[in-house]
């Protein structure tokens, strides 16, 4: 999405791809800096380590826990995240709702991309979240973590995935939105048990190309409207190329660079 988002803006770029081996961010960091890099994309599993490897660190990064986005300019590396605000323009477009105004249930809140859901969530003024892990002991530190942030304002709730346990809990949300990884392979198991209803919101953040994921097949049985990590995509890489760049991103253009490479 990135080289048609450069060329439609007339921009003399490429976006290219380089492995880094683990415990080197920092260094690769610093060659991007010497070889006239402008930013850079952060991937699994580097998102941590990047966080101590940039020279300034944007605020919402350092809640988020992780960077994802480095954005070089005069020598200095900043640090950003972009996948939580990417998260809040992708249910708006998907959906035609705020995450502030939305009951959101989050499964497998215990990782990485679960927890940046978690905050941004709090902190776009979400007011009932409920957390939802297969180890519920794992959700503690994050619990205290949204507590002081949203100043006692927010509903939070955990739960086990055991499906006993989650079924109790879908008549009281909106949004579902799944952030595990179970879903990209056929033979996966179903994340909800029954109770899935046409009112919900399906948000998975996995992304299959081959076809739909379990849970969005499931969502789309009943009716109700549904996602993917696709639109995520587009949205936290449209916000790495306005860091980049401070200008807007063709958004559109972005779109159909993702479709025709899917």
């Amino acid at each position: 999405m990135h080289n048609p988002a450069l060329r439609e803006c007339g921009i003399s770029a490429q976006y290219v791809r380089v492995q880094v081996p683990v415990g080197r961010v920092r260094e690769a960091f610093v060659l991007f800096v010497k070889q006239g890099f402008q930013g850079v994309n952060v991937t699994i599993p580097h998102k941590f380590e990047a966080l101590d490897a940039v020279d300034v660190l944007d605020p919402l990064a350092r809640q988020l826990g992780a960077v994802n986005t480095l954005a070089i300019r005069a020598g200095r590396m900043h640090g950003y995240n972009t996948d939580g605000p990417g998260f809040l323009r992708s249910v708006q477009e998907a959906f035609g709702a705020a995450v502030k105004d939305l009951r959101v249930m989050i499964l497998g809140a215990g990782g990485g991309a679960g927890r940046a859901v978690a905050v941004q969530s709090v902190l776009a003024g979400c007011r009932d979240l409920v957390l939802a892990n297969r180890t519920v002991g794992k959700l503690e530190a994050l619990m205290e973590e949204l507590k002081a942030t949203t100043t006692g304002q927010a509903r939070l709730r955990t739960c086990s995935l055991d499906n006993p346990d989650l079924a109790q809990f879908l008549p009281e949300v909106d949004l579902i939105v799944n952030a595990t990884s179970v879903g990209m392979k056929a033979e996966d198991a179903q994340l909800l048990p029954a109770g899935l209803e046409q009112r919900h919101l399906v948000y998975d953040m996995v992304y299959h190309a081959a076809g739909k994921t379990t849970l969005i097949a499931a969502a789309d049985a009943v009716g109700a409207p549904y996602a993917d990590g696709m639109c995520l995509l587009l949205h936290q890489g449209a916000i790495s190329f306005e860091h980049w760049f401070d200008r807007p991103a063709p958004l559109e253009v972005m779109r159909k660079g993702l479709l025709e490479a899917a």
